[in-house]
């Protein structure tokens, strides 16, 4: 639509041609030359696309003369490239109009339909206005029209003339031209010397030739085209030459010999001349006999075949397109009629047959005739002479059918001649030496017996001619040419050291080349020409190392086994490395430092070669044939050894090459940037090879070493040097080699934009590091007056011949300012509001490739978040105060968000210049405003007229469905805009615009919200059926918006309206969940929506709960555990499905672990599960075992249920119908026994512990065999692998998933056993301390030296679990008699530590900097020490931070300390005696005397006094930060003390082993101290003190204290109190 609208505008402009430019009306000095309103026209287009400034800068230019001067010059060269791209719009229509392949074809069409009629008549008058204008000089045209601006005058006058009869030509080439028009195109170019006698010819210099030559190729082609040969062909071939126009113009054709007698003093008369011969000879051979001789002389003097091979070189090594078909099938229509060969002729046709559809022409014609007499008379003199034939039949390749009829023809030879000097021994002949017959059979080459070789029969008969040569014998044999080629390369292997080595390398080349042509034609072929490509290796080696290489056929070698290697490359490559060309390493590479200093490399013979005959010659074919060969093996994905054999290859390129190409010497203009740009080929083909199959070893890889070159050696700065060719280098190129796919300025754009790719590429995937590369420095060093790199890159903009170059170069500026740490708007510098308006420019054409105009958008998107500068630039806001202080922003002249907000415009949805993907752009370039909260841009958007309602637009269309090959990127635009909604609607506090409020209205009222629902669905359902939907990213970032646009709906329902639309979303999520499952990402992001709604929601739900929840259990089959918990926590704890809800789950959970257990052992017997230590994680198989795998999720579930179930009678149910128990104790045996399943193990003991909280659950678990499962199995926890020893102490967090952890779990796990079931367990509690006593011992000595909260928490747990076994110590005395005394040892030690580590808090905090501080800070601290590290310059703040983080860890340790010394406590009341029984009791319970308190004495009653001092003190410390539940634990502590004092004491004193002396001095200790505690505690109880948790917590036999609410009691009535005095009482007695 675009192209057709464009061409209907301009199609009479098309037609005017250069006369659309009028002369100036009055008379007026002027460079260019042209009317004044056209003059305007031209210099406001130059303004606008051209001109690199900005308006104030343009005012500076018109002030000053030289430089108002200079810009009148650019204007008008400007001026002269518009005239040059009209006729170039002409020059295209007339080249595709009929090539049924373009896209543009029908239009192209239509339009010459219209330019038909009258275009030959404007362009001929223009070619003739052309050819005699008068030269402007000075005086005509002002003191401006230097001698310098004659001659580029001049220079567009030639070039137009060659533009205006290439499109006569176009013309003719596809319309008839009349007889008169060819006698008036002669008259024409003969007065013209075909270009040669311009009137101005006097201003000719060297460097116009080619522009004089052009003209005269196609001043000769036209008038040939005007011949039509090619239907004159044809009718001589149908016999009907009386149809042809000339045929009935005897008078024309007269005339016509009458001029063209007086042709042949210039070349390009050659073609005419040949055409009008064969033309004449063709119509009436007996008439015109004299002047067809007459005229083949001269055509044949002027060495027509050599004129026609240069002209199709000049005019045809452009490319294959139509328009060089047109100019070659010319050439081709004067051959074929031909019976004569000249010495060029053979070059001419393989010059004609370059174009792709031609050879077909000659294997449809007959063999008599044309080329098949050419191709004959080359057969007739092979294999004496290989070249010409061989030449023919590799022109002749143009696709798979030819080159099977070429291997036929050759494969079925039934000649072969040979040259004679004298005549052999072996033949007998006539008289006449004309016929020779062969006596002996003969062996055709000197090889060896055994090799392939050529035996001609006896009785072969041979036609012989007589030469300069010698005898010219041509024997009837039959024979393969494959076969002679194979003999021919032997030949060259045998000689490869001797003086015939040159004449056998011009025999082999050809075949070599042949060979190159007919593989990469038709692969399918390349089996029967094993016997040649196997020995180009060989030959490889030979030649590469003689004296003098021959380079020609060195080139040929590489090129056929590239060719070999784009299928074959593993198999070219082996056989290939041990030839020594390539480069190699004398020593096997480890490291990447050994790499870059090449230190044992060796360049191989393709090193020597470069170093020794291509630098010094400057001929650099076989480094152009290397760069093709590397790359083709690079990207034949070779093996990871394979692929790392070609590192030496590789770092030959980056090494040697890359930094100094450029410097080397060239004899050929062009081979510089060829070989530039193979290099950079080769490397970004290493830079996108997929990682797939890298095998990790030791040696670097080829992509590793590229990256690591470029950014840290000379490399990287080559590519840079490259990038900063600049377009103004390039347009200079391009204009002084204009045309062409091939020249030396499209290699130079490859090259460049290979080198923005490969730095795009190598700062993607360059490892992260904290030092800048040197590629990073000089890619963000800042240059003066914008010479640095950023200014380079962003000045491609101006670029206008390939719309990739900018594009790729706004890519790099777009990866350097996300990446990189610089400012883009100060390295623009004082160009930056320049390029801004050119960036604006081709971003707001409607004519612009839409690509470049995504690119811009993108990399504005990157800038809005890291470069602030840039965008505010782009943005242009204007400020104006308004009267109450604030300030109004507007929109500025060149602001890029008037055309972005065009772009949205819901009027231009829809068109051609404004497609989706661009639309896409323009609301990622929004969105990203609204994260980055640009409010004075939003301020502006949010006001604008119509701005919410074009916004929202794409939310009210017609979704194409995922089966459509609709463009994806309009789900990222429904995406984009659902986000900004939700970001506006998130930070705006205050009421919403009225347009926005309006848009969300009509979403509610036109039932989109309830579309858009169906469509999630829709996309979540065809993402879970087709894994490899190529639209995934796009389907799951419209999820994710729709999803965050239902959960903001949640918190904010009055502003988005959503009330009507909730029944119909929860139904179609609650369909969605089970059909996202397979798509784990899906699922989970469906699940957690249906979570948060349903919370929200539950009225929706109010109605009928219990349906709700029955269709919910159905479900469950389809469903995984986070989903179950999901949706039973959101009903709000309705248990009336909790039966079927319970059931459900444990059916599942028992499959899961009777497959778990079936995978485990399978895993085990296979030996795929390393061993683990206890300080880390064992690593999870994600098949079976994951934090939120389905067994895993279960038994959280099933966890949760059971708390419900506060009675335990529904797990009973369910525990009675299914053997869920026994399965989960097994596979928890097997998971502990094998260390294995950490997430599961955690699972079910919590499980195993939640059912333990009821005497059914905890019978039910015992019952089951839970000591079994765990006992002996759990010694595999934290036993060593080796030698069974323990392991040390875990210090990482207490919170990580751990094997510690499991353990604690366990013995918490037998400690609610055995508090529940308390008799009934005893015995299982007595086997289990019995088997990890180690362990049990080891943790209570722990303490003292690991205060981490994982040590501690081990501990705690194992106070507590024996603390309830200490309650049965008779039944443990009698079983384990030991170990309890052990016990009882070690709970008096860690009394002891708890009590010493709570004294010193100075001291503790020290313990933990040096020991175990980074495990010990608690939750809050990691973010922290995060926090700190990121505000390093604010000295006082860290401090601060520090010493809080700190004092935490303090307290949070005191308080495990706390609880441990509690328990201890308690734990030893029960191993002392009561005091009403204590005189009764015999038992000895051994303690010193001594009342010191020190860390290395042993236990006394100086440690119970401690303790409880610190208990008392704490206190102290409580009353200023008042905690209750620290205040009741240490009075709690307290009282435990002071009983477990008193009991002793009276125990020592009743003890007749004691000394009287002994006791006496144990009374005045403790009444002295008790008296000091006594009055401490009575200060403290005035205060006011918390009742002891011990009749809740840890119930304690000797203390009763009040219940939580009583009355306090009066002074001095406390029974703490009470206790000391009437011990002190009965001491002092």
């Amino acid at each position: 639509a675009q192209i057709e609208a464009e061409l209907e505008r301009h199609w009479e402009r098309l037609l005017q041609g250069l006369s659309y430019y009028k002369s100036p009306r009055s008379h007026s000095i002027d460079i260019s030359a042209l009317d004044e309103k056209q003059s305007v026209q031209i210099l406001q287009c130059y303004l606008q696309e051209d001109y690199r400034g900005t308006r104030d800068t343009l005012k500076t230019v018109f002030q000053d003369e030289r430089q108002s001067q200079a810009l009148l010059l650019k204007v008008a060269d400007y001026y002269y490239d518009e005239r040059v791209c009209l006729l170039r719009c002409v020059l295209l229509l007339l080249t595709y109009f009929q090539d049924e392949r373009h896209p543009y074809r029908a239009e192209y069409a239509n339009c010459v339909g219209k330019l038909e009629k009258d275009l030959v008549s404007h362009y001929l008058q223009q070619f003739e206005d052309l050819i005699s204008a008068e030269a402007p000089t000075w005086e005509t045209h002002g003191n401006m029209m230097t001698d310098r601006q004659v001659s580029r005058w001049f220079a567009q006058c030639l070039r137009e003339q060659a533009l205006l009869l290439e499109v006569l030509f176009l013309y003719y080439a596809y319309f008839e031209m009349p007889c008169p028009e060819l006698i008036r195109f002669t008259r024409l170019f003969k007065d013209l010397g075909f270009g040669l006698r311009q009137t101005n010819r006097h201003l000719v210099d060297k460097s116009m030739d080619p522009l004089v030559d052009r003209i005269g190729y196609f001043c000769s082609l036209i008038l040939v085209e005007g011949m039509d040969i090619d239907f004159l062909h044809k009718c001589a071939l149908e016999d009907r030459t009386n149809e042809h126009q000339f045929s009935s113009s005897p008078e024309i054709c007269k005339e016509m010999d009458q001029m063209l007698m007086s042709f042949g003093d210039i070349s390009h008369h050659g073609p005419v001349l040949l055409g009008w011969v064969l033309l004449r000879h063709t119509l009436s051979p007996d008439e015109s006999s004299s002047t067809v001789t007459r005229l083949g002389h001269t055509t044949l003097q002027l060495n027509v075949f050599q004129y026609l091979t240069q002209s199709l070189q000049a005019l045809g090594s452009s490319g294959n397109n139509v328009r060089h078909k047109q100019l070659l099938m010319l050439p081709m229509n004067l051959l074929l009629p031909l019976s004569l060969f000249p010495k060029h002729l053979i070059n001419a046709v393989c010059e004609v047959l370059a174009a792709p559809s031609l050879p077909e022409l000659f294997w449809e014609s007959k063999p008599s005739m044309g080329l098949g007499m050419i191709v004959q008379s080359t057969v007739d003199v092979f294999p004496h002479k290989t070249r010409p034939l061989l030449q023919l039949l590799t022109a002749l390749l143009s696709d798979k059918p030819t080159a099977k009829k070429v291997y036929m023809f050759l494969d079925k030879m039934c000649s072969f001649t040979e040259v004679y000097k004298h005549k052999p021994n072996d033949v007998i002949s006539r008289d006449d030496e004309t016929l020779w017959r062969r006596q002996a059979p003969k062996l055709l080459y000197p090889l060896g017996s055994g090799q392939t070789n050529l035996r001609m029969p006896v009785g072969v008969l041979g036609q012989v001619c007589v030469s300069d040569e010698g005898f010219v014998v041509r024997w009837e044999y039959s024979f393969s040419c494959w076969s002679l080629f194979t003999c021919e390369l032997e030949m060259l292997l045998h000689v490869v050291s001797t003086a015939d080595v040159l004449v056998h390398c011009e025999r082999v080349k050809p075949i070599l080349d042949l060979v190159h042509k007919v593989v990469s034609t038709d692969w399918s072929v390349s089996d029967c020409l094993l016997p040649l490509t196997s020995r180009i290796y060989m030959l490889l080696q030979r030649l590469t190392s003689v004296i003098n290489p021959p380079m020609d056929l060195i080139t040929s070698c590489v090129n056929c086994l590239t060719v070999l290697a784009a299928r074959q490359p593993g198999k070219v490559w082996s056989s290939l490395h041990h030839t020594g060309f390539l480069p190699f390493t004398s020593s096997p590479l480890t490291n990447m430092a050994e790499c870059i200093s090449a230190d044992g490399m060796r360049a191989g013979n393709y090193g020597n070669l470069l170093v020794l005959i291509e630098q010094p010659r400057g001929d650099y074919s076989v480094t152009v044939a290397f760069l093709r060969l590397v790359t083709t093996l690079v990207k034949g994905q070779l093996g990871s050894t394979q692929s790392r054999g070609l590192v030496p290859c590789v770092l030959l390129v980056l090494k040697e090459m890359l930094p100094t190409y450029h410097k080397w010497r060239y004899n050929t203009y062009g081979v510089r940037e060829r070989i530039g740009c193979l290099i950079l080929e080769l490397v970004h083909a290493i830079l996108n090879l997929s990682p797939e199959g890298e095998v990790q070893v030791s040696a670097p890889s080829l992509q590793a070493l590229c990256i690591y070159s470029l950014t840290n050696t000379e490399a990287g700065q080559a590519v840079i040097n490259i990038m900063t060719v600049g377009v103004d280098t390039i347009d200079m190129v391009l204009a002084a080699h204009s045309g062409g796919s091939e020249g030396p300025g499209q290699v130079l754009i490859q090259t460049v934009k290979l080198a923005f790719s490969v730095t795009n590429n190598v700062l993607r995937l360059k490892p992260p590091s904290d030092c800048m590369s040197p590629l990073e420095q000089a890619l963000t060093q800042h240059g003066g007056h914008g010479n640095n790199l950023i200014a380079v890159l962003a000045k491609y903009i101006y670029h206008k011949h390939d719309p990739a170059l900018p594009r790729l170069a706004i890519q790099l500026l777009k990866r350097l300012a996300s990446v990189a740490p610089m400012s883009v708007y100060a390295c623009l510098g004082s160009d930056a509001a320049a390029i801004r308006d050119a960036f604006l420019t081709r971003l707001q054409s409607r004519t612009e490739d839409m690509r470049i105009k995504v690119m811009i958008l993108e990399f504005l998107t990157v800038a809005v978040e890291t470069q602030p500068g840039l965008i505010e630039l782009f943005l242009n806001l204007e400020v104006k105060d308004t009267g109450d202080g604030s300030k109004e922003f507007s929109l500025g002249e060149w602001s890029c968000l008037a055309v972005v907000l065009e772009l949205l415009d819901c009027r231009q949805q829809g068109q051609y210049w404004c497609p989706p993907l661009l639309q896409r752009s323009a609301l990622a370039f929004l969105h990203a405003l609204w994260t980055d909260r640009r409010d004075s841009a939003l301020s502006v958007l949010r006001t604008r007229e119509k701005f919410w309602e074009n916004l929202t637009t794409p939310l009210f269309g017609t979704l194409p469905s995922t089966s459509d090959t609709t463009e994806p990127c309009v789900l990222e635009s429904c995406a984009f805009v659902m986000k900004i909604i939700g970001l506006e609607v998130y930070y705006v506090q205050s009421s919403l615009e009225q347009s926005l409020k309006s848009a969300l209205q009509r979403l509610s009222s036109g039932r989109r919200y309830e579309y858009w629902s169906e469509c999630v669905c829709s996309l979540v359902c065809g993402v879970c059926e087709d894994d490899g939907l190529r639209s995934l990213s796009e389907i799951q970032m419209l999820i994710s918006a729709w999803r965050t646009l239902l959960i903001l709906s949640t918190s904010h329902v009055c502003k988005l309206n959503l009330h009507t639309p909730r029944p119909s979303v929860l139904n179609h999520l609650l369909l969605l969940v089970p059909q996202s499952l397979p798509c784990l990402n899906l699922g989970s992001m469906m699940t957690t929506l249906l979570l948060i709604l349903l919370k929200q929601w539950k009225r929706q739900l109010s109605a009928d709960p219990g349906s709700f929840l029955k269709n919910l259990v159905g479900l469950t089959s389809q469903l995984t555990g986070v989903i179950w918990l999901t949706l039973f926590t959101c009903v709000g704890g309705d248990i009336s499905q909790l039966p079927q809800l319970l059931l459900s789950v444990c059916e599942t959970i028992q499959d899961e672990a009777l497959a778990l257990i079936e995978s485990t052992r399978h895993m085990n017997q296979r030996g795929e599960v390393p061993d683990d230590s206890m300080e880390t994680d064992t690593p999870r198989n994600i098949q079976t075992d994951q934090r939120d795998g389905v067994c895993v999720l279960a038994l959280h579930l099933c966890k949760e249920l059971c708390l419900v179930d506060e009675d335990g009678e529904q797990w009973l149910l369910v525990v009675r119908k299914l053997p869920v128990l026994p399965s989960i104790l097994s596979a928890l045996e097997q998971s502990l026994r094998f260390r294995q399943n950490l997430y599961f193990t955690e699972a079910t003991l919590h499980l195993l512990l939640t059912l333990a909280r009821t005497p059914q659950g905890a019978a039910a678990v015992a019952g089951a065999g839970v000591l079994q499962s765990i006992c002996l199995p759990l010694l595999s926890v934290y036993e060593g692998p080796a030698n069974g020893t323990s392991q040390a102490f875990s210090r990482r967090a207490q919170d990580a998933p751990c094997w510690p952890g499991v353990y604690r779990l366990c013995m918490c796990l037998m400690e609610s056993l055995l508090k529940t079931l308390r008799y009934s367990f005893i015995n299982e509690a007595l086997d289990f301390i019995g088997v990890h006593q180690e362990r049990i011992l080891h943790c209570l000595n722990a303490v003292r030296t690991v205060q981490s909260l994982a040590c501690l928490d081990e501990a705690d747990h194992t106070v507590g679990f024996l603390l309830q076994l200490s309650a049965f110590s008779k039944e443990w005395q009698f079983h384990l008699p030991q170990l309890l005394r052990d016990i009882q040892v070690n709970l008096c030690f860690l009394c002891q530590a708890c009590t010493y580590l709570l004294h010193s808090k100075k001291m503790l905090q020290h313990y933990l900097q040096a020991k175990n501080g980074e495990a010990l800070t608690p939750g809050p601290a990691p973010q922290l020490h995060q926090r700190a590290a990121q505000s390093a310059s604010k000295t006082p703040s860290l401090a601060v931070d520090r010493e809080e983080v700190e004092s935490k860890a303090v307290q949070t340790v005191q308080c495990s300390l706390l609880k441990i010394l509690s328990k201890t406590l308690n734990a030893l009341q029960h191993f002392t005696p009561d005091c009403c029984q204590i005189l009764l009791d015999q038992n000895l319970f051994v303690l010193s005397f001594s009342p010191a308190l020190d860390s290395d004495s042993a236990p006394s009653f100086g440690t119970l006094l401690a303790s409880i001092n610190v208990a008392l003190s704490m206190l102290g410390e409580q009353n200023k930060r008042p905690s209750i539940k620290n205040q009741s634990l240490l009075m709690f502590t307290m009282e435990n003390c002071v009983c477990v004092l008193i009991s002793q004491a009276m125990r020592c004193l009743k003890d007749s082993t004691v000394l009287p002396r002994d006791k006496q001095r144990l009374k005045q200790e403790l009444s002295s101290e008790l008296s000091t505690l006594l009055s401490s505690l009575l200060r403290f109880f005035r205060r006011g003190s918390p009742s002891s948790p011990a009749s809740i917590l840890l119930p304690s036999p000797q203390t009763k204290p009040l219940p939580p609410g009583s009355k306090v009691l009066p002074e001095g009535q406390e029974p703490l109190v009470q206790l000391v005095q009437a011990f002190l009482r009965h001491v002092q007695r």
